[in-house]
């Protein structure tokens, strides 16, 4: 048996959608356990391209059951979208597909709010992505959540809403001044969500533990980052929920003493959407080429992700948080072109120097750091196999962060799609 946690080693974005797919053909169980549609997960295989936000990303190597945890936030009309595009591939959900019963739901009053708080934040905003996860979770915290199991009964789902409604529209009508929400029309837009979700919902944590009790294997994916993490990243720039491996257990049911290996996903460099300190960001030649290179686009919003050279002290931290024991490196064809790679090693602040990185956003924003330079190797690093094969310059690369941080990568992505990797 081996339960295996994917976490982002950064602050989102690493690739972890790849190594899902490519790990969950031997896989029994592939479980998302937190964040919402915020997080989007790329796949490319068999020429085909598909960004997945909510449903897990083992649904298409293998026959892996795939299970949206109690620790995710659902758009419920968002997930119906997602099922039909996965559908249309040819892929069958039956038996193969659970939702939780215990996972909140997203409502439009929480995109409203998402918002209408981010707009008023000004040049302090967050930048979410305003599909209103941040306010789900403020619901479930508040214990005025809805959960997937409220959705099978309409006449209380209804009574909730309306209950939720009185506070908000007060909100609305006298703290932003806009027109108040109405439960009919709520109501309207979930009921054909709700009849084609029903079949879904379930107690995904028995399934869970009696698959444990079968030794069965259970890979446990992550959104975000763990930069990101609302306890342990740079807060306040950060998202709602805990990528990093604590999270992964309160959000699936899974007990910590099951997890057997926790895969941390790294990019060859460092990327950051949204605002929030970003220590090595590069505002030049180099990080748009990085960009470009990278296509370095979200997923989900289309916004322009900011880049820069790989931060080894935040890489360690985001170790050490999470007892991560293997490590898998990305887009290393991204540095295919260049031909001096820097990076961060440590950080000069307030007259010091450290490789600790820190925990308050303000600090973070004050370090500079210091850099060890390498030679780029200039020639593609694409379909290859073995890890032998590649350049010398890029296996020296590899060997100096795995000395750095102390875990060696067991898998490194050459390129996006699934055949472009290399297995250790």
């Amino acid at each position: 048996m081996s339960v295996r946690i994917i976490i982002g080693a950064q602050w989102g974005d690493e690739g972890k959608g790849k190594i899902v797919d490519l790990l969950s053909s031997k896989t029994h169980y592939v479980v998302r356990y937190q964040g919402g549609a915020n997080a989007g997960h790329t796949l490319k295989f068999d020429d085909k391209t598909i960004v997945l936000h909510l449903i897990p990303s083992g649904m298409f190597n293998g026959e892996a059951k795939c299970i949206i945890g109690n620790g995710v936030v659902i758009d419920p009309i968002a997930l119906v979208e997602e099922i039909e595009k996965v559908t249309s591939l040819n892929v069958d959900l039956t038996k193969r597909f659970f939702i939780s019963s215990s996972a909140h739901v997203i409502l439009p009053y929480h995109k409203v709010l998402d918002q209408l708080k981010e707009q008023s934040r000004g040049k302090d905003a967050i930048g979410t992505t305003g599909r209103g996860i941040g306010p789900a979770y403020v619901s479930k915290v508040s214990r005025i959540g809805i959960r997937m199991i409220d959705l099978l009964d309409p006449d209380s789902l209804r009574k909730k809403i309306d209950r939720n409604l009185q506070d908000i529209n007060n909100a609305l009508r006298n703290v932003y001044g806009r027109d108040p929400l109405k439960a009919d029309e709520m109501m309207d837009s979930l009921l054909p969500a709700i009849d084609q979700l029903k079949p879904f919902i379930c107690n995904t944590t028995h399934l869970l533990h009696n698959a444990l009790d079968k030794g069965e294997s259970i890979l446990l994916e992550g959104a975000q980052g763990s930069l990101l993490d609302v306890d342990h990243g740079t807060y306040p720039y950060v998202t709602s929920s805990s990528p990093t491996a604590g999270g992964a257990c309160t959000g699936s049911g899974i007990p910590p003493m099951a997890i057997t290996h926790a895969l941390g996903i790294t990019k060859a460099y460092c990327t950051r959407v949204g605002n929030g300190p970003f220590p090595t960001e590069l505002d030049n030649e180099a990080g748009e080429k990085l960009r470009k290179n990278g296509q370095e686009f979200g997923a989900t919003t289309g916004r322009p992700r900011r880049c820069g050279w790989l931060d080894l002290p935040a890489l360690k931290y985001a170790v050490r948080l999470n007892g991560m024991n293997e490590l898998a490196l990305t887009k290393l064809d991204v540095l295919d072109e260049f031909n001096t790679i820097k990076v961060c090693t440590g950080y000069r602040l307030n007259g010091g120097e450290t490789t600790v990185f820190p925990l308050d956003a303000g600090e973070v924003e004050k370090l500079e750091p210091i850099y060890r330079e390498f030679p780029g190797w200039n020639r593609s690093t694409r379909d290859i196999s073995q890890f032998e094969e590649l350049p010398e310059e890029a296996r020296n690369y590899i060997h100096s962060i795995e000395e750095y941080i102390g875990v060696n990568f067991t898998i490194i992505s050459t390129g996006p799609k699934r055949n472009e990797s290399i297995v250790r």
